[in-house]
């Protein structure tokens, strides 16, 4: 049996197939059983705190010689020369290593926030909360179950008296320093990308709106008058100017222009007006007389005298045409009868070059070159008025010429004084009181409501001659229209309430695109314009 022996011996040396078992310990692995060792030791010391320190208090009988054999327990660096025994001070002293810049006090922004700290982490707390995670579908039916209202509150209240928080809400790691504060100015690139809110931009209070008119139209020799009104904008989707000595025509459907008439001499066209159904253009004159116009057939149909000098000014209800003139008067013309002249209003001491009627039909509004508002009430429900202005406004210091009325509050009236006022004010015509004034620092040339949206546009001369867009009530500036060069001297609004065409001094007419109803809020049925067969021309002489 030794041979045999003594010849497994030699050929397990002689191999040099497998382990050396018999040989010298790598590096290696010396220096991973030195690990695992110290793995093992720092848990046993971990669990066994109280009994060592008990012993060594057992041993030396004071607090200092406590620490000393608590801190020179079995390590695993190499012994000093000088003996085995180690102090706390000889621990605590200083490296000979070369102070780094990190070394000592950490900054309050040095380090890595990713990095958690573990002496203010509750590891315990942390391993309840990760066994607490569902993990088979039995679990889950039985987590259903328990998970009623009641159950879950008395389980948070358990778990606030016990840990002091709620174990939902704590965070399974700790970390130390907070998150540095981003430098000033710095602006996020990516912020609008992964913003949850709705930006500002999309919300309904800042829509977008056109800055550059849509089309240019030439108009030549157009009258640069602040008190004339030489321009509108008719149901049939047609425009009516007065150029010189003639009128035109303008389908802005089609793009076609046709001329109406050219007057002869020096008479010319001072105001135009479109009935509010039907192919009928009214006319006031330069000799104070009105003309009726059927522009489908090109043809005058009657001429209606009266006034003394010019009429500045023309204002539809229903089958009654009301005119203002520089003579200071107001006349109800019924257009439908040989005497048409119905009623006559007397108020202003100065020329009147404002006139609207309120759209209900109960109010007619009337500014003048004597700085006066008037409102006239309509008689007992007729469609003209009569008598003495049911109010008269002068807190103007200029000609009033813009008037408009609040489309969604029939009774409130907005008028615009000229380049000594230059301002806009709100009248609530039900008692008469101011209700706003707003500097617009320079000539208020047009008012008009738009008819999408709660906005107020305004028409202006020197010095920027532009129109500006205004939020109601709050009267705060959207956007300001720039692009003619001479003051604008009227706007027109187009049927459906989405384009403004205004006539500017520098002799071109320019569409604005800044009441295109939203997309999204729109409705589907398509609002056509009807066409209804107008009974004035048969009853007209």
């Amino acid at each position: 049996m030794a041979q045999f022996k003594h010849l497994a011996e030699l050929n397990s040396f002689i191999s040099m197939d497998g382990e050396n078992a018999k040989g010298s310990v790598q590096r290696w692995q010396r220096k991973l059983n030195l690990s695992a060792a110290s793995t093992s030791f720092n848990s046993s010391a971990l669990a066994n705190t109280s009994n060592r320190q008990t012993l060594s208090v057992s041993m030396t009988g004071n607090a200092n010689n406590t620490l000393q054999l608590s801190t020179t327990g079995n390590s695993l660096k190499t012994p000093r020369k000088n003996g085995v025994k180690t102090t706390v001070a000889s621990s605590k002293k200083k490296s000979s290593q070369t102070p780094t810049k990190g070394s000592g006090q950490s900054l309050p922004g040095g380090g890595d926030r990713f990095i958690p700290c573990r002496t203010t982490t509750d590891f315990d707390l942390g391993h309840y909360i990760v066994k607490q995670a569902p993990t088979g579908k039995e679990e889950d039916t039985e987590n259903e179950e328990s998970t009623s209202p009641k159950h879950s509150e008395r389980m948070k209240g358990l778990s606030e008296a016990m840990r002091g928080c709620d174990i939902k809400n704590h965070r399974l790691l700790s970390f130390q320093a907070k998150v540095p504060a981003p430098p000033e100015g710095h602006m996020n690139p990516l912020k609008a990308i992964y913003s949850v809110k709705t930006p500002m931009s999309a919300k309904s209070g800042s829509r977008y709106i056109p800055n550059a008119p849509e089309r240019i139209l030439d108009a030549p020799e157009i009258m640069n008058d602040y008190y004339l009104n030489l321009m509108d904008w008719s149901m049939d989707n047609v425009v009516a100017v007065a150029l010189g000595s003639s009128v035109y025509l303008w389908n802005a459907a089609t793009g076609t222009i046709e001329m109406l008439f050219e007057n002869e001499g020096n008479d010319h066209a001072c105001s135009l007006g479109w009935i509010h159904e039907g192919h009928i253009l009214a006319v006031g004159t330069s000799a104070g007389t009105v003309e009726l116009w059927d522009c489908e057939n090109i043809k005058r149909l009657r001429v209606m005298n009266g006034h003394s000098a010019r009429v500045g000014v023309l204002a539809w209800n229903s089958y009654v045409l009301c005119s203002g003139s520089r003579d200071g008067l107001i006349i109800n013309h019924d257009v439908r009868t040989r005497q048409h002249n119905i009623g006559m209003l007397q108020g202003h001491t100065q020329e009147v070059c404002g006139l609207k009627w309120s759209p209900d039909g109960k109010y007619l509004a009337s500014g003048g070159n004597d700085n006066l508002v008037h409102v006239w009430s309509a008689a007992n429900g007729a469609p003209h008025a009569t008598g003495d202005p049911l109010h008269v406004f002068n807190a103007h210091q200029a000609a009033i010429r813009a008037l408009a009325w609040c489309p969604w509050q029939p009774n409130v009236l907005a008028s615009g004084g000229g380049t000594a006022d230059r301002t806009i004010k709100f009248w609530n015509v039900a008692n008469g009181n101011l209700m706003n004034s707003v500097d617009t620092k320079s000539q208020v040339c047009g008012l008009l409501f738009s008819k999408t949206y709660k906005e107020l546009i305004s028409a202006h001369g020197y010095v920027n001659n532009q129109l500006t867009i205004w939020k109601y009530p709050s009267m705060t500036k959207q956007v300001d229209l720039l692009g003619h060069t001479g003051r604008v001297l009227q706007m027109a609004m187009s049927p459906d309430g989405s384009t403004v065409m205004s006539a500017g001094a520098d002799e071109t007419l320019r569409l604005w695109n800044c009441f295109t109803p939203d997309p999204l809020l729109a409705k589907k049925e398509n609002s056509a314009v009807r066409e209804k067969p107008s009974l004035l021309t048969q009853s007209m002489r």
